[in-house]
């Protein structure tokens, strides 16, 4: 049938990695935004590509825990938008660093957790997980959560990620975005 079995000689991101193009970026606890895709003022985490850069951003993890119980039951969501004339106004930013360590290049794009203004109102792209209101010692509490985003989305210059909350959570939230940077 022409099927051919391969196999991957060192772990999946081994030579992205090694050719220092994934980053990671994380927040410490920080609030999640309410009211998905509907505004352009913006708290919590979120990647931005800037305008003009030669390089676009690969998603490839989204990552999230909480710390405390929720106290509002919901949903978490990763949005996107883009804008080709205006950047996402930083607040709040974070290096982002190299996955291969003590000898990475630094990253492009531009992370941050605090407010931020972005030109354009986000669209839900992915639902990453129900919130629960229980207390994350119970079962059922929301542990620490990673996504395979498997390269599914592509931030070009100008386009953004965010997370969001249906409701309003307190500065619980951990955060976290692996991406590799490609020639645009």
């Amino acid at each position: 049938m022409g099927d051919a079995i391969m196999s991957e000689l060192h772990g999946r991101y081994y030579e992205a990695v090694y050719r220092r193009a994934i980053f990671s970026a994380c927040s410490a606890a920080a609030v999640a935004t309410v009211a998905v895709g509907t505004t352009a003022s913006y708290t919590g985490f979120y990647l931005a590509n800037p305008i003009g850069n030669p390089w676009n951003l690969v998603l490839l993890k989204a990552s999230y825990a909480l710390s405390v119980a929720a106290p509002t039951a919901g949903f978490l969501a990763l949005e996107c938008g883009y804008n080709s004339g205006s950047n996402v106004t930083v607040g709040g930013a974070i290096t982002a660093s190299s996955n291969f360590f003590g000898v990475g290049a630094a990253g492009t794009g531009l992370a941050g957790a605090g407010s931020a203004t972005l030109p354009t109102a986000p669209i839900a792209r992915h639902f990453l997980s129900n919130v629960s209101t229980q207390a994350t010692t119970l079962f059922g509490g929301m542990g620490p959560n990673v996504v395979d985003l498997e390269g599914s989305i592509i931030l070009p210059p100008g386009a953004f990620a965010a997370f969001a909350t249906f409701a309003t959570n307190t500065a619980a939230w951990w955060f976290g975005l692996t991406w590799e940077e490609v020639p645009a």
